[in-house]
């Protein structure tokens, strides 16, 4: 206790040096409070205040990420800067992640009330604001954690989060279900992983992955012992991108929870997730005498495997939620890809793709739960006819599709031409077959991802109904969302150097 005396100064000092590094952060806390609050005061009639509140909130937290940049390059900090004793690394990389995410939860906090079906809690949805804009602090923390005991704590934050959104709709046995599911899961999950961090303690007496002996020490342990632990760890983060084989959980919650909380796992999560496991992995690549464990062997494995089960396991699915389960899993393979090049253009095409990604799932179920609101329709076939019905709707549903198949003109083509551009620039350098093969697994998927995509326009447009009752009127707000989402992605895929650049 007393050698550590002197070195709190030292501590103290970093810490208030780095709280104007975390501003963003210290905001949503801020904003957790304000709507936390708010919800009291006004109980069941606070749905638009604090839906308004939490919306602006998020809008001055993206200013804020964007703010953190300047931030960097005026005090020379290109590379990032440690923060609260290296827990925490910010990086100009970690900064765009955190715009995709807050861009992303905007979008969110704006469709949940538009769900009939979330929007009849019977206790109101300020509760759901409030846990969306916790979830968003351990979201940012997941960005920037380097330490293997804030990556642990930030995940079991977004975690816990996670299990109270997937149950929220309490008096739905179904949604229930999924929601004990996902708690029964995601704590095997954080079981494994913490096994894992704890033998990567036991081996080098370390958690900093980008100080201290961690690395180091583990190239003087015995390589298999290494590999075991490492997988561990990596499971607990393939559980938050739910790549194969921690996917499993993947259909069951995604039908079970409320549309826009299903929404919410398919984008939020599984951003953080890959800025988390840029930042595991970089000490690890870019350390000269590491050849313990491969992990471009291990990811590029996984991320063909992903990419054959997500997307021939979507072609099986009649339940539209069902289905684009299966397809984010397709997805998370595909930007593996990205992750395996290992270099600054791989990094800025996973987050082009993820951006583009996001808003267009989030379109598409939105669109879902508009027609279920409409009709009540929750399989492909209950879209039979809508198309003629719904037209503008319909039309909205046929572009955000295509952008997720990664057709021209979309931003869903323009993100896999990155990503495959990135690849292929490494695989001209190395010739690695396991590149190769992932192009060619990601080619191939994407021409499979068409006939499961296809099928809802092909029930839409083509598919006649028998039953000729008039259209119902539907949300307008929803309507307003998806024809904003689909310009935008048309716009992105004509002119993606407009957002590329900055990233």
């Amino acid at each position: 206790m007393h050698d550590l005396l002197p070195l709190i100064p030292s501590y103290l000092n970093d810490v208030v040096d780095s709280i104007k590094y975390f501003m963003p952060e210290i905001y949503l806390a801020g904003l957790f409070v304000v709507v936390l609050v708010t919800d009291l005061l006004f109980g069941k009639n606070s749905r638009w205040i604090v839906k308004f509140i939490a919306c602006a909130g998020i809008l001055g937290v993206i200013i804020k990420d964007l703010l953190q940049i300047s931030l960097l390059l005026i005090n020379g900090q290109t590379n990032g800067h440690f923060l609260f004793n290296e827990m925490l690394l910010l990086t100009r990389t970690g900064i765009n992640f955190k715009f995709v995410i807050d861009v992303l939860a905007f979008i969110l906090l704006l469709y949940f009330d538009w769900d009939n079906n979330l929007a009849k809690h019977r206790k109101g949805l300020s509760d759901l604001y409030s846990i969306v804009i916790a979830s968003l602090t351990g979201l940012h923390l997941m960005v920037m954690a380097v330490n293997l005991l804030s990556i642990y704590l930030s995940i079991e934050m977004v975690s816990i989060a996670s299990y109270l959104l997937v149950a929220y709709r309490s008096e739905s046995s179904f949604s229930t279900e999924a929601g004990l599911k996902y708690v029964l899961f995601g704590a095997s999950a954080s079981a494994i992983m913490l096994y894992g961090i704890s033998l990567l303690y036991v081996y080098t007496g370390s958690l900093n992955l980008f100080g201290g002996n961690l690395i180091q020490g583990l190239t003087q342990v015995n390589p298999l012992p290494v590999s075991f632990a490492l997988v561990l760890v990596l499971a607990g983060i393939g559980f938050k991108l739910s790549f194969v084989p921690m996917h499993f959980w993947v259909p069951d919650v995604y039908e079970g929870a409320s549309t826009p909380v299903t929404a919410y796992l398919s984008t939020l999560p599984k951003v953080a997730g890959f800025a988390l496991l840029i930042n595991f992995l970089t000490p690890f690549i870019f350390f000269a005498k590491w050849n313990a464990f491969d992990f471009h062997l291990f990811l590029s494995a996984v991320g063909i495997i992903t990419i054959i089960a997500g997307n021939f396991a979507a072609l099986l699915q009649t339940n539209v939620k069902r289905m684009l389960a299966y397809s984010s899993i397709g997805h998370t393979g595909f930007a593996l890809m990205a992750i395996v090049t290992f270099n600054s253009q791989g990094i800025s095409a996973l987050t082009y793709y993820l951006l583009v990604y996001g808003i267009a799932n989030i379109g598409a179920l939105a669109l879902a739960s508009y027609f279920t609101n409409v009709t009540g329709a929750e399989d492909v076939t209950d879209y039979k006819g809508l198309g003629l019905k719904y037209p503008l709707a319909s039309v909205c549903f046929v572009i955000i599709l295509i952008s997720l198949t990664g057709l021209p003109v979309t931003a869903g083509f323009t993100g896999k031409v990155f990503v495959f551009s990135a690849v292929y620039g490494i695989y001209q350098e190395n010739h690695d077959i396991w590149l190769l093969l992932l192009m060619v697994t990601g080619a191939l998927a994407t021409v499979v991802s068409l006939f499961y995509y296809i099928r809802i326009p092909l029930y839409l447009f083509v598919k006649r109904n028998e039953n000729t009752h008039d259209a119902v009127r539907g949300s307008n707000n929803l309507i307003i969302l998806v024809i904003i989402i689909s310009l935008l992605l048309i716009f992105l895929g004509v002119f993606p150097d407009l957002l590329l650049r900055y990233l």
